[in-house]
C-alpha cells in the first residue's frame, strides 16, 4: 500500500467511526515527513458549529501540534473532497498538497457535495445569492491596519 492510500484510508476510517458515532462521514489527517501530526473529523451537528469540518479541525490541531499557523511541509488527506471554506484554510496555512478519497460526484447522490458552492464563489460578488459589500469606515484613532504593522517584531 502507498503511502497515499495508507493515510486516505486512516482518513476513511476515521469517517466511518465518526458516523458509528452520529456524526458526519468526513475525516482528515495532517501528515509531514511521512508521520500523522493531527486529525479531525466532522462535528457540525454535534458542536452546532457550522465550520467544524473534519479538515479544519484537522489542520487547527496541527497548528497547535506545530506550535506554528505555518502548515508548510504538510500533505491534507481528506476522506471527502475538501470543500472551499477547508481548501481556502489549507491555502491561507500553507499545507503543500491535499488528496481526497471520495469525489464531489461520490458525494451527490447523498447531498454531500459542494460543486454548486464551488460554482456559487466563482461568480462575481455582485452575481451571488449573498449580498457581499465594501462598506469603507474609518473612526477617529490609529489606523487599524497600520497600528498592527508597527507592533510586528521584524523576523531574523
Amino acid at each position: 500500500m502507498s503511502p497515499d492510500e495508507r493515510f486516505l484510508c486512516e482518513a476513511i476510517e476515521l469517517a466511518r467511526a465518526n458516523v458509528a458515532a452520529g456524526g458526519r462521514p468526513f475525516g482528515a489527517v495532517v501528515v509531514r515527513d511521512g508521520r500523522v501530526i493531527a486529525s479531525g473529523v466532522n462535528q457540525i451537528h454535534q458542536t452546532h458549529d457550522p465550520t467544524a469540518h473534519a479538515e479544519l479541525s484537522a489542520i487547527r490541531a496541527a497548528g497547535q501540534a506545530l506550535g506554528s499557523p505555518n502548515l508548510a511541509g504538510c500533505v491534507v488527506y481528506a476522506s471527502g473532497h475538501p470543500c472551499p471554506m477547508c481548501l481556502a484554510a489549507m491555502r491561507l496555512a500553507g499545507v503543500d498538497e491535499v488528496a481526497y478519497a471520495y469525489s464531489q460526484e461520490d458525494g451527490a447522490p447523498y447531498g454531500l457535495s459542494t460543486a454548486a458552492l464551488y460554482a456559487e464563489l466563482a461568480k462575481p460578488f455582485a452575481d451571488q445569492a449573498m449580498k457581499i459589500r465594501y462598506a469603507p469606515t474609518r473612526p477617529a484613532g490609529p489606523d487599524l491596519y497600520a497600528a498592527w504593522k508597527a507592533r510586528q517584531i521584524p523576523q531574523a
